[in-house]
């Protein structure tokens, strides 16, 4: 039984976020608290295993509440947060302080708007109670660890001519501390992190500051890649890579969930095994579900570099653990040693060889 406290100051918020969990037989809603303060009191007294947390709230702000629990007493704590441009970068500071995940709270027609994502409200919570908190201190002690490696080196000496990765919860802070560590002169890289699109622009503004890499939300019909930048998929459409007289390109789309999501991993990774094949390389991280093992496989069969991350130093285990129980990652690396294999495996440095086709 996993045992809730929802902390909101909107009763409407507390009573329909408490219906919805209650009807799942393996949650508990041990309590509700109206503001910080009434929840330092009940997390004491009700010993929740999950907490879901407001991010504006009077007294304190939840941000700031959420700074103190971190610090004093680390438990999972999924956030509330409204899809706005604000919310998306207070909730990106949340998920950098750790926070496990984050529940959109839509603008108009909340009522409604929750209800449709009651399985997906219950499966977060779910998630948030079985994740690797040793994994998100670790992530903290990453952001100053080999930053920038190999800043002097010019030119690219490997066949790699894309780099792309796949992310779901935990992704947004393990995909910075990987962009964090990687010098200039890299090939492109693509990212799918499921994130809705509202958040991704902000998402690609906080990756650009921290890393020497130019890092953009990818939102347009098509795009000539280039070396040296990165490129975030728009949290609204698939993302496709094809090739035109030797010129990579992105595509975006607007089609149906893939594994109930878009963007989705499997749709890039199966693109890019189409088009760029052993060329290439994918890395897969911390995430719930299983999205990105289909494609990674494809991408594996063709020849190319498959890189997991894995279970000690993913927030949530589930992406990587399923391409790796298929046996589709070439390499299952702790996340602070993926910045450095993708720099081998991009320069003339590199140990790997390029992997033959199966």
């Amino acid at each position: 039984m996993i045992k809730v406290l929802i902390v909101d100051d909107s009763r409407l918020v507390r009573q329909l976020l408490e219906t919805i969990l209650s009807s799942d037989p393996n949650i508990k809603v041990v309590g509700v608290a109206t503001d910080p303060y009434d929840a330092r009191e009940k997390i004491k007294r009700l010993n929740p295993d999950v907490i879901t947390l407001d991010i504006e709230m009077p007294k304190m702000d939840g941000i700031t509440f959420l700074e103190k629990i971190m610090s004093l007493r680390p438990m999972p704590v999924v956030m509330i947060s409204t899809l706005t441009e604000k919310g998306a970068e207070i909730t990106l500071k949340a998920l950098e302080i750790g926070a496990i995940d984050y529940i959109e709270k839509p603008k108009k027609q909340l009522s409604n708007e929750l209800n449709k994502q009651s399985e997906l409200i219950i499966q977060k919570v779910k998630q948030a109670a079985r994740v690797n908190l040793h994994a998100i201190a670790n992530s903290s002690s990453l952001k100053g660890i080999k930053e920038h490696l190999v800043k002097n080196q010019k030119s690219l000496t490997s066949d790699v001519s894309l780099i792309a990765i796949g992310a779901s919860t935990g992704g947004t802070e393990a995909t910075k501390a990987i962009l964090k560590q990687l010098p200039e002169h890299m090939p492109p890289i693509v990212i799918v992190q499921h994130m809705p699109g509202s958040f991704t622009s902000s998402y690609s503004n906080t990756l650009d500051q921290n890393c020497l890499l130019k890092v953009i939300e990818f939102n347009c019909e098509t795009l000539a890649l280039k070396k040296d930048h990165v490129y975030v998929a728009n949290g609204d459409h698939h993302m496709t890579i094809n090739k035109r007289n030797g010129t990579i390109y992105a595509n975006q789309f607007d089609g149906d969930p893939v594994n109930r999501h878009k963007p989705a991993v499997d749709v890039l990774f199966e693109s890019i095994a189409e088009t760029i094949g052993g060329k290439s390389v994918s890395v897969l991280l911390t995430g719930m579900g299983i999205d990105g093992a289909s494609g990674m496989g494809k991408m594996y069969k063709t020849g190319s570099l498959t890189i997991a991350q894995d279970k000690n130093s993913s927030v949530v285990w589930g992406m990587p653990r399923a391409a790796i129980e298929q046996n589709f990652a070439c390499k299952v690396l702790p996340l602070n040693d993926i910045a450095n294999e993708l720099i081998n495996a991009c320069y003339k440095e590199s140990t790997i060889k390029t992997r033959q086709p199966l």
